[in-house]
């Protein structure tokens, strides 16, 4: 007999994805549609996401898997998303504004002025999420300045996994996993915190109620049941920003590191308690989130990781597409000896409060081809890696005896063998790729009540992983 599935909409920044998972934690069907942003209507190099675009396309994918999976399987449906991402909205919940993009260079101004509002590392400290561009405060800060007629007319702000779960039920909300990335709450106490919003002339009230991960919204209205192809009345279940269900999804137990690596790679530990923080680990990238469970937290440090490879692809490999540039680009690294004949490669694209980045490659010749370029921002990102996990141990106060990795990066062979040569350690990569959506189902089967608990729907999913050692 076929066992009952839940559904999970994955809107990455690269892929927006529907994918369904059985009770056994079985990728039974999945499909996706490339994703990205658009130009801002005010300037063509801002980036705002097209929701209503994004929602087709969850639709598209959503009946793609159907015709693999019968409609009467499915059981519940949840959302994952990046962080911090979110918009105005009016009283009905509609968007009085485009969601500006993580990736969006406007906000890079607000967060150099950031002094100008507030004490830096006050803020870092009391929210535990360090300075990003991209952070849900410095899109506010931008409102204020540039658009305070929308901020001062929004009923509220939802974040965009929210955003898709109102279309979904109906009902405003914010996922917690998502507010505990915006740098605009209270770390120990996991609520917005109140002195941070009322400099922005705001209070709690201006976000929709907080939802856990696991608890249901709501059952899915009849018109978008209709176009992603499901029975209407399905719950709707919370889940919300992608890495921390990555981090579940990967079977890490307490103080177990997990690097998830994607466009980003976010190196984290689950963890019931935090102790004090020093105002300088947040200029390494440091960042500690909520957990997917209310009173546990997310220490890590996250880097700009496959988003650079992407850049060297787009660069010097710009002949070739899809799966033919990867193995294309792995297949000439790999035949570059260890050092890259003297190439280096500083992967540190962003910008930072200054407005400066510190990117690099140095030590190039006429010799130099677009192998070793790539070979150096794999080697730069492991130097990256090991940097980053030995900051994680002192504040954490544990030691590292295995790495567990997950996301798209993982496919890469060379780059995980790279990783447990620079660490000196063993390296686990889940069988399963898809671990934020294993981590999403979890709760989402918990909250259609197809098992007790996220715990109880881990304990019965067959979590899997191949182990690369060290080869030097």
């Amino acid at each position: 007999m076929a066992q009952d599935v839940v559904i999970v909409l994955d809107c990455g920044a690269t892929n927006v994805r529907a994918v369904a998972v059985d009770t056994g934690g079985h990728v039974v069907a999945k499909s996706s549609r490339a994703n990205g942003t658009r130009p801002a209507a005010e300037n063509p190099s801002w980036h705002v996401w097209p929701l209503e675009c994004i929602f087709d396309k969850f639709s598209l994918c959503c009946r793609e898997v159907l015709q693999t999976v019968s409609p009467e399987r499915v059981k519940g449906i949840t959302v994952t998303t990046f962080g911090v991402d979110g918009g105005l909205v009016n009283t009905a919940g509609e968007l009085i504004y485009p969601v500006i993009s993580w990736k969006c260079p406007r906000t890079v101004v607000s967060m150099q002025r950031l002094m100008e509002y507030f004490d830096p590392d006050k803020v870092a400290l009391d929210s535990g999420v360090g300075h990003f561009a991209f952070n849900t405060l410095n899109k506010l800060i931008w409102f204020k300045e540039n658009r305070p007629e929308l901020l001062a007319d929004a009923h509220g702000w939802m974040f965009i996994s929210s955003l898709f779960t109102h279309k979904l039920t109906g009902r405003m909300t914010n996922d917690a996993t998502m507010a505990g990335t915006a740098q605009l709450t209270d770390l120990e106490s996991q609520t917005f915190n109140e002195k941070i919003l009322s400099v922005l002339g705001l209070d709690s009230h201006f976000f929709p109620e907080l939802v856990q991960a696991g608890e249901l919204i709501g059952a899915l209205l009849p018109e978008p049941a209709d176009k992603l192809g499901l029975p209407a009345g399905i719950p709707v279940i919370s889940a919300g920003h992608d890495t921390q269900f990555a981090v579940y999804g990967s079977g890490a137990s307490e103080g177990q590191p997990v690097l998830s690596s994607g466009t980003w790679e976010i190196l984290m530990a689950r963890s019931g308690s935090i102790d004090s923080l020093s105002s300088d680990i947040f200029a390494a990238g440091f960042t500690c989130e909520w957990d997917s469970h209310k009173g546990f937290y997310n220490p890590g440090i996250q880097w700009l990781a496959s988003g650079v490879l992407e850049w060297i692809g787009t660069q010097f490999y710009g002949e070739l597409e899809g799966s033919r540039k990867y193995t294309c680009m792995i297949s000439e690294a790999t035949g570059v000896p260890p050092g890259c004949h003297g190439v280096s490669f500083n992967p540190d694209f962003l910008t930072g409060r200054d407005g400066k980045s510190d990117g690099a490659i140095s030590g190039l010749t006429l010799n130099t081809n677009r192998g070793v370029i790539y070979r150096a921002a794999l080697e730069g990102l492991c130097v990256k890696l090991k940097a980053s996990l030995k900051q994680l141990e002192d504040v954490g106060g544990f030691s590292t005896s295995e790495l567990i990795l997950v996301g798209g990066g993982s496919k890469n062979s060379l780059w995980n063998q790279l990783k447990a040569n620079t660490l000196q350690l063993p390296v686990k990569v889940l069988k399963e790729s898809e671990t934020t959506v294993l981590g999403a189902s979890m709760f989402a089967m918990a909250g259609a009540g197809l098992f007790e608990s996220p715990e109880a729907a881990r304990t019965a999913f067959d979590i899997q992983y191949d182990t690369i050692f060290p080869d030097c």
